[in-house]
């Protein structure tokens, strides 16, 4: 029995793992090298399809005996990178108006950073129910919360044309889910932070360039 457990851990793990490398690999070039939005995010789709293409390579391998050909092999690559840039430009373009709080959001979502809507939506796919309450915001706004007004935020459009920033309903939800919520982030390299200030939800952010220590 812990042996079934074990193996199906073990496939679970080895799915899930080329969408970890690619949001994961994503953040990476975008803290190490601080290259542009979009070449961050490639690069994530890179080291995925690169996994991923090992893994046709190995199952190909078990079932027929051989690696194949340079024509095959250039063909399963092939294939492996544009499954991670149609699974990327999805996540990163198209959001459920369910899973906004409000019609602004929508309009705003495409604002933020794009590695961080890649982390957001694949987590959607786990979790239907979850809910961004905020994203892109002006100075003024945190006056019309009862909030001090804040000269530097990461909801702030950064000089890389993005926000760096949103934030997750908490709200009639688990705390088990919460946590999970926030451990996801975390391990994916995004700062987390539960906010109480005007109703509970969990801020997410990505590390700016313009204001490192900020989040």
């Amino acid at each position: 029995m812990l042996w079934l457990i074990y193996e199906f851990i073990k496939l679970v793990f080895l799915l899930i793992f080329p969408f970890i490398l690619l949001i994961r690999g994503a953040v990476f070039l975008h803290e190490s090298y601080a290259l542009a939005p979009w070449i961050s995010t490639m690069g994530g789709v890179g080291f995925s399809a690169v996994l991923l293409f090992v893994y046709f390579s190995f199952f190909y391998g078990r079932l027929t005996g051989k690696l194949g050909g340079f024509d095959a092999l250039k063909r399963r690559f092939l294939i492996a990178v544009l499954l991670m840039i149609l699974f990327s430009l999805q996540g990163i373009l198209f959001f459920s108006s369910d899973n906004m709080k409000t019609a602004n959001i929508k309009n705003e979502i495409s604002e933020v950073h794009p590695i961080l809507r890649l982390s957001v939506s694949t987590l959607i796919y786990l979790d239907k129910e979850l809910l961004i309450t905020d994203a892109q915001r002006q100075p003024e706004d945190y006056i019309k919360m009862g909030l001090k007004q804040k000269s530097h935020s990461l909801h702030y459009e950064q000089t890389d044309g993005y926000t760096h920033a949103l934030d997750l309903r908490t709200k009639n939800r688990s705390e088990l889910r919460n946590t999970m919520t926030k451990w996801y982030f975390k391990m994916m390299g995004f700062n987390t932070l539960r906010h109480v200030g005007t109703e509970d939800h969990l801020h997410i952010s990505l590390r700016s360039h313009d204001r490192p220590s900020a989040i």
